[in-house]
């Protein structure tokens, strides 16, 4: 029996795939969001990183078939000028959750990746209300011990709200 996970492959998003990324961006923004979605905000992540300019994407699927992606950005801390490559979003289209092939690792191996290749230190993290446990192994599996945990305080993901609606 061949394993089906080594058919799939993240591969290096282009300017071809902006169409299908973004069809899979509005559906992470209804399913997991805070807030709602600003597709000219997404764009000014999204376009960059297709041309590998301050970042990077990673993709599964065809460019008008896009089952999963992750997007990764050069950012530095507030304090600091030393760089570091952030995931922005790790996402499976819920078609293909249940499928063989483990794409969300596939995703995050893909991040690992990049990182040792750019020689810079990922930050990746969980930030989620919907199966945070399992996604939370997933990422121990491939990373070891968390460095930190995020709280959310009058807002829970997948339930979009206006800035005004949160409390403070």
């Amino acid at each position: 029996m061949t394993n089906i996970s080594k058919d799939i492959h993240v591969r290096v998003a282009g300017p071809e795939d902006y169409e299908g990324i973004m069809d899979l961006a509005r559906l992470l923004n209804k399913e997991n969001s805070v807030f709602p979605m600003n597709e000219e905000k997404v764009s000014q992540h999204v376009i960059p990183s297709l041309f590998r300019d301050g970042g990077i994407m990673g993709v599964i699927g065809k460019p008008d078939k896009i089952e999963g992606l992750v997007l990764l950005r050069i950012h530095s801390q507030w304090y600091s000028d030393g760089e570091f490559l952030e995931e922005m979003c790790v996402y499976v289209h819920p078609d293909h959750r249940a499928s063989k092939g483990g794409r969300a690792r596939k995703l995050v191996e893909f991040a690992k990746k990049c990182s040792e290749e750019l020689h810079l230190p990922l930050m990746i993290g969980v930030l989620s209300n919907s199966r945070t446990d399992a996604k939370i192994k997933l990422y121990e599996r491939q990373f070891g011990t968390p460095a930190g945990t995020f709280f959310l305080y009058g807002v829970k993901t997948g339930e979009l709200a206006n800035a005004s609606e949160i409390v403070n």
